[in-house]
């Protein structure tokens, strides 16, 4: 038996599209009506304000602060920072580099309680169709494989962490692997 709902296929399907209509739909109500924006535990953000498109970012509500994997450090005079951005695992030639003013400084606990000081700067995020003005702390993330967390304070008060899905507003266009040059 069919409902209006679902169209006819299959339980729980919204009629028009599959997935990633159905998503667009979730996506465009939520933010005409002012509600929160559901996210997967990882999704893509962008930094447009540092030219970065798309990083890998992971939704972390444990955490208060947001952080971002950066390399090369340098403090520079007039509280300003300079750092490099490695946008893409498979590709550590996908760097950007940055100078910004330099928001804050903080102490931090690790997850396993262990305490570090944090530069922090802010910057224009852009996650779902909604943009805002974040603050990231500046960290090695390199043996994580999301270069940045999402903290409650960057996630408060317009998302809604979904953590059993991931990527629900949508998966990065897969890139074929370029192959090693023949020797």
């Amino acid at each position: 038996m069919s409902t209006p709902a679902t169209g006819g296929g299959r339980a729980g399907r919204p009629k028009g599209g599959g997935r990633a209509a159905a998503v667009e739909r979730a996506r465009a109500e939520a933010l005409a009506s002012g509600e929160m924006l559901v996210v997967g535990w990882r999704e893509y953000v962008a930094l447009p304000d540092w030219g970065i498109e798309r990083i890998l970012a992971k939704s972390d509500t444990g955490a208060a602060s947001s952080a971002l994997d950066v390399g090369h450090l340098e403090e520079l005079p007039g509280d300003r920072v300079a750092f490099d951005v490695v946008t893409s695992r498979r590709r550590e030639d996908a760097i950007v580099h940055v100078v910004a003013d330099i928001v804050r400084r903080t102490r931090v606990r690790s997850s396993l309680g262990h305490p570090h000081d944090r530069i922090l700067v802010a910057t224009t995020m852009v996650l779902g169709g909604i943009t805002k003005t974040i603050e990231l702390g500046l960290v090695d993330r390199a043996r994580m494989r999301c270069r940045m967390l999402l903290g409650r304070r960057t996630l408060q008060p317009e998302f809604l962490v979904d953590s059993g899905h991931a990527y629900l507003l949508g998966r990065r266009p897969r890139t074929p692997r370029v192959p090693p040059p023949a020797s």
